[in-house]
């Protein structure tokens, strides 16, 4: 077992890098692309399911808010900057709760602002500006770069001891 160690370890590492598209960040990834969209998809059905936390504006009662922020979020989108733009879904929902300034986004693209964020900027840019941050934070991947940072020294532990067969295969997608 120690002698698949090292080989084990290196495969691994070119395995997350292969993963990132951005050459000038060589952090290690181990969820696939595949399993980012998964995870995205399932924060939004849960978030979905749950109105009384998180009520989500009616997009047909709401058209022109809706309009404006995806007008901004393809603009941030077609920048040339977004390395998974065609991958990942970017879909953008805004949020009724006047009390909460923020905004978050999900790995896969599904983006989430406040209707209070949106109240309190006082300019396009400075919403656009939020969008393009929020937008970063998936496409950079960073929820599954945390992640793979939290779990790697377990996960690695786990595939090399045999506590659980399937955990790359789950992570990796």
């Amino acid at each position: 077992m120690k002698k698949l160690f090292i080989p084990f370890v290196i495969v691994i590492l070119a395995i997350g890098y292969g993963c990132n598209k951005n050459d000038s960040d060589k952090s290690v990834n181990l969820f696939s692309i595949e399993r980012d969209k998964q995870l995205g998809a399932q924060v939004d059905s849960s978030i979905l399911a749950s109105p009384g936390e998180y009520p989500i504006l009616s997009e047909s009662q709401y058209p022109e808010a809706y309009q404006y922020i995806r007008k901004m979020t393809n603009k941030i989108l077609n920048s040339g900057k977004v390395f998974y733009k065609d991958e990942f879904a970017w879909e953008v929902k805004i949020i009724q709760d006047d009390e909460v300034l923020n905004a978050f986004c999900t790995p896969g693209g599904y983006i989430y602002v406040y209707t209070g964020l949106i109240k309190y900027l006082d300019s396009e840019s400075d919403l656009a500006g939020v969008m393009g941050h929020e937008i970063a934070h998936a496409d950079r991947r960073h929820s599954t770069d945390i992640l793979t940072k939290e779990y790697g020294i377990s996960f690695l532990l786990n595939i090399l001891f045999g506590s659980d067969p399937n955990t790359l295969k789950d992570v990796t997608g």
